[in-house]
């Protein structure tokens, strides 16, 4: 008879190596850098697409399990042929995700069992800003972006709302939306 050993898991995360995981980089800082890549080529007009598969992280390079690739585009009404969504769409699912895996993280380590989490992400942007008829006063940019979580579990209100606001202090993806990053740009030609 064979038997097989489940690793606990609360909301679909291994708690276990959860733990493991912020023990090992308490111990050894190196292991928290990560560095992860796109390769993205060009299509055609404002079509592009993406490719997400190798990247650095725990002193090693590592890939994923399958390659992700991710069409860009933007609406016939911007030029476009709406391939995929435009660049700035993916911000929007992007931070929605990040805070998304954060809540199932958090909650699972402070051993509470969610039942629901959803959100809608809506962002604000002002063409005049791209399309350089602003004199400079409309930023390039979303001007606001609203995310409207809906949490539910077996914790009040209070622990669950304290849950959200850990996953929006850690979460990468607001604090890139946030606060200013240095994006360095590097042009080959020829």
């Amino acid at each position: 008879m064979t038997t097989t050993t489940e690793k606990p898991r609360r909301n679909g995360v291994d708690t276990a190596t959860l733990f493991a995981t912020l023990d090992a980089v308490k111990g050894q800082n190196e292991i928290a850098k990560f560095q992860f890549r796109a390769s993205n080529t060009w299509q055609t007009g404002t079509h592009s697409r993406s490719t997400a598969s190798g990247f650095f992280g725990a002193m090693q390079e590592l890939r994923h399990e399958s390659d992700t690739v991710l069409d860009f585009d933007h609406p016939a009404v911007l030029v476009g042929t709406d391939k995929g969504p435009t660049p700035v769409e993916y911000l929007l699912h992007a931070i929605a995700a990040c805070l998304t895996a954060g809540i199932a993280n958090i909650a699972a380590a402070r051993g509470v069992e969610l039942t629901k989490v959803t959100s809608t992400v809506e962002g604000d942007i002002d063409l005049l800003g791209i399309l350089g008829l602003s004199d400079g006063s409309v930023r390039n940019g979303y001007e606001q972006i609203r995310v409207s979580l809906a949490v539910e579990g077996d914790a009040d209100d209070e622990t669950l709302r304290g849950i959200v606001a850990q996953s929006r202090r850690r979460s990468a993806v607001y604090d890139v939306l946030a606060n200013p990053t240095s994006v360095v740009i590097d042009v080959v030609t020829g």
